[in-house]
């Protein structure tokens, strides 16, 4: 089984879009190096988020360069970019845009003008997410869906492409909300930034602490990334390689007869269906990255965890033994390796 729109691999024309987006991702990552140092990992799926058309919730500590990271991104994308400091006071319309009452000089009538939002933009960095309350973070939920908003009545259609990087701080969780499950199943990614190392922190004040300043050049555009999105969509993927994955996403559920008993004893709740098409997606992205016409094994092993970490609820038990969602993921891998070759 291939995917639903089939691929001519002879194809001049298909060739040379394979070619122009493996060269317009070396030039993003490039430009991106002049700014942000190492986080090789994070980058990697940052990119394919972008590619695949999902959002990515960046989970990291103070001082990791999430927000630098974000404005580097979408500056080499050629993209408008938006950013909202979510803060416990933030209301729905300073996110959507509200309409306001305008009275024509020349006639004196008084009529509704609609005035965008931040979230009409390319690029939306939701920075610290989870310092705001539902109410307000639900304002995101039709526009990284439907990518439109609602306002009295109105459906406004947000620009394309459309992506929400979200940040959020992992320590201090007093005058926090944590955000809704249904939320956090629209990110397809849950990034984790950790700390450099030695040598990576020495570039950085290197980079930091001089007059220079490096410039970032837009290398691709919105209709590039477009076009870069339905041709991911055009990679083919086995039905072995599609039923792991599916038996993969199937096992985090407690409740299915696929899960192994580590699974029922800590898990309460297992990823969604969206969790399988978000991991196949990713892994065509990453077999298109890595100059491959097909996905393997090793895609969707090397992506089940950021794809997975945020869409599984571990119970009281697991709490109490302190294992986190990427130690009950490793597991799962160990127990759920791919078939050889």
């Amino acid at each position: 089984m291939s995917s639903v729109a089939e691929v001519t691999l002879d194809s001049a024309e298909l060739k040379a879009r394979i070619e122009r987006f493996q060269e317009a991702r070396d030039q993003i990552l490039q430009q991106v190096r002049k700014v942000i140092v190492g986080q090789e990992e994070v980058l990697e799926q940052i990119l394919i988020a972008l590619f695949v058309g999902g959002h990515c919730l960046i989970t990291g500590l103070p001082g990791t360069a999430k927000t630098l990271m974000v404005r580097t991104i979408a500056q080499t994308l050629g993209l408008v970019f938006k950013r909202i400091q979510f803060t416990p006071d933030l209301m729905p319309s300073d996110i959507t845009g509200t309409d306001i009452i305008e009275e024509d000089p020349a006639t004196g009538r008084r009529t509704w003008t609609f005035v965008q939002g931040p979230i009409f933009g390319n690029v939306l960095l939701a920075d610290e997410i989870n310092r705001t309350p539902p109410k307000t973070q639900s304002a995101l939920l039709e526009a990284m869906q439907e990518v439109s908003c609602t306002v009295r009545g109105n459906i406004y259609k947000l620009p394309a492409p459309f992506f929400v990087l979200a940040t959020q701080n992992p320590i201090e969780l007093e005058g926090t909300y944590p955000l809704p499950e249904a939320q956090l199943d629209r990110f397809l990614f849950n990034t984790v930034l950790d700390y450099l190392g030695a040598d990576d922190e020495v570039k950085v004040i290197g980079l930091t602490t001089t007059t220079q300043a490096a410039t970032v050049e837009a290398v691709t555009n919105s209709e590039e990334i477009l076009g870069f999105q339905r041709l991911v969509r055009m990679v083919p993927i086995a039905e072995p390689l599609a039923r792991y994955a599916v038996q993969l996403v199937r096992a985090t559920r407690s409740n299915s007869s696929e899960a192994p008993d580590f699974i029922k004893k800590y898990v309460n709740y297992g990823a969604s269906v969206r969790a399988s098409q978000f991991l196949v997606l990713a892994a065509k992205a990453r077999a298109l990255s890595r100059r491959r016409y097909h996905v393997s094994y090793e895609d969707i092993t090397a992506l089940a965890t950021p794809v997975l970490r945020h869409r599984i609820l571990l119970n009281f038990q697991a709490e109490s033994e302190k294992l986190s969602q990427d130690d009950i993921l490793r597991r799962l891998l160990e127990h759920m390796p791919p078939p050889r070759a």
